[in-house]
């Protein structure tokens, strides 16, 4: 039986609101790392009061208008499919601030949450200001768009980023990890990943194992699941056929990513 492979819960409200995941430290193996999809019907207004908690509200797809009582932002997202495969708009709001999320199309928000002792100021993260870029090669390469890299100071743990993947390829590939705190070498950092495929009835392969095999787990991810990576490494597999898309959403002691990719499997990046 799979543990860490979440599939949606759906579960809607009379207010246009309906939780599509609700993944917290209480309901999962997770320790830094907290992660939501909220779908929102026009009009529908999502609130919520953080505590010693920072959250990435990221809008995935649709209209959205984001305030947090003293800032307000409107008009916000850019597409209304991940397979634009453009940026979108994203919201960073930081601990002890109330947020509110009106949707003003049918909408998807994707809500990220790290622990957060130091208040910072809530920031528009426009989509021109996504860092882009291409890693890997050959049937390893995939495309990235950089949300909340830990290159931007504006979060205390959260790191955010979407990733694309063509139909043959794989991603987080040579297998790598970041669940040990031995900087500068490793970083400690859970991870989530949130899925969508194209077209939609596609699956991917996510296999998340250790060294010692504690964890060693093989999934079918279909759309709209959601992975739970507490340690180890996290290849992902596209078949023939299909595009994978999913945002990841990483938080640890230190907001650092370095990872340590699997000896076994490290030849592969320098082959010719």
């Amino acid at each position: 039986m799979n543990t860490l492979l979440r599939k949606p819960i759906f579960q809607s409200s009379k207010d246009g609101i309906t939780i599509v995941h609700d993944v917290t430290t209480d309901n999962s193996p997770l320790k830094y790392v907290g992660f939501k999809v909220v779908d929102l019907l026009p009009g529908a207004a999502y609130v919520q009061e953080l505590e010693k908690e920072e959250c990435c509200i990221v809008a995935l797809t649709g209209k959205i208008n984001v305030s947090d009582g003293e800032h307000t932002f409107e008009n916000l997202g850019t597409r209304a499919s991940v397979f634009e495969k453009k940026p979108t708009d994203s919201v960073y709001v930081s601990n002890e601030r109330t947020f509110e999320i009106v949707a003003t199309t049918k909408a998807r928000v994707v809500l990220c949450y790290s622990s957060s002792e130091t208040q910072l100021p809530t920031r528009l993260i426009k989509a021109e200001e996504n860092s882009i870029e291409t890693r890997g090669k050959y049937s390893n390469k995939r495309l990235v768009h950089n949300i909340l890299p830990d290159s931007d100071p504006s979060a205390n743990s959260l790191l955010v980023v979407e990733v694309f993947t063509e139909s043959g390829n794989w991603s987080s590939y040579p297998p790598h990890k970041h669940d040990q705190d031995q900087l500068p070498d490793e970083s400690l950092l859970e991870e989530t990943y949130y899925h969508e495929m194209n077209p939609r009835q596609g699956f991917v392969f996510q296999r998340v194992y250790t060294d010692d095999r504690s964890i060693d787990e093989t999934m079918a991810v279909e759309n709209g699941d959601v992975v739970l990576v507490p340690a180890g490494y996290h290849p992902v597999g596209v078949p023939d056929g299909y595009e994978s898309y999913y945002l990841n959403v990483m938080a640890g002691p230190k907001r650092i990513w370095k990872f340590h990719n699997d000896p076994a499997h490290e030849w592969i990046i320098d082959r010719k």
